[in-house]
């Protein structure tokens, strides 16, 4: 498993007023859009193409266009919904499979609850949008998924990361002859007590949408 931190000053400033907590909920969304935008730039280094020949208005000229099958992304329900639009911004033409996920707050441990996707995703490269890589579960047990029905290269794009949860992704997936790669604003201090990413952002899904009742 790859790890990248994507250093750049851009980032940092938008990670910066994410991280606020008074931040609300209309700027965070757009923030998060903003800031994803930017790491899917990076993110996409390895997206596969095909190379093709086109007729400018001056001459002949050898391009590229996305190979097919068309890459996936996958934002993992709820809070990676906040991702999807930054994302397809840069990728507008891939295809958009949905993941649910509920992480016990007892456990620890992810479930799937939903999913649509496509039954063969053999020769897909898929994206998946978390925005937190805290514990390392819920991606672990996403990329697992996917994986299963034939993904053969796997990047995900994280807000932010805890040190503790990158050791648990690559060492849950350390059988997996899949490349898979994290790409992320910032890989934070540590996890607390509850889980959370310290300094962190808070729940990413509460402070895009507000706190259920």
């Amino acid at each position: 498993m790859r790890t990248h931190v994507v250093d750049h000053p851009l980032v940092t400033h938008k990670l910066t007023t994410l991280r606020d907590q008074g931040t609300d909920s209309p700027t965070f969304r757009a923030l998060t859009d903003e800031l994803v935008t930017l790491l899917a730039y990076e993110a996409t280094r390895d997206v596969r193409v095909t190379t093709v020949e086109i007729q400018t208005p001056v001459s002949a000229a050898t391009g590229v266009r996305l190979d097919s099958p068309k890459p996936l992304v996958v934002p993992i329900l709820r809070a990676g919904l906040g991702m999807l639009d930054g994302m397809m911004r840069l990728l507008p033409t891939a295809e958009v499979g949905f993941l649910g996920m509920v992480r016990n707050e007892d456990t620890l441990e992810a479930s799937t609850y939903a999913e649509r996707l496509p039954d063969d995703l053999s020769g897909r490269q898929c994206y998946v949008l978390d925005p937190m890589l805290a514990t390392g579960g819920t991606l672990a047990a996403a990329i697992r998924f996917l994986t299963d029905r034939g993904a053969d290269h796997i990047t995900a794009i994280c807000l932010l990361a805890a040190p503790e949860g990158c050791e648990r992704l690559a060492a849950d997936l350390e059988d997996l002859d899949v490349p898979v790669t994290v790409v992320t604003a910032a890989m934070d201090e540590r996890l607390n007590e509850k889980g959370y990413i310290v300094p962190g952002l808070g729940d990413a899904g509460d402070r895009l949408y507000g706190v259920a009742h």
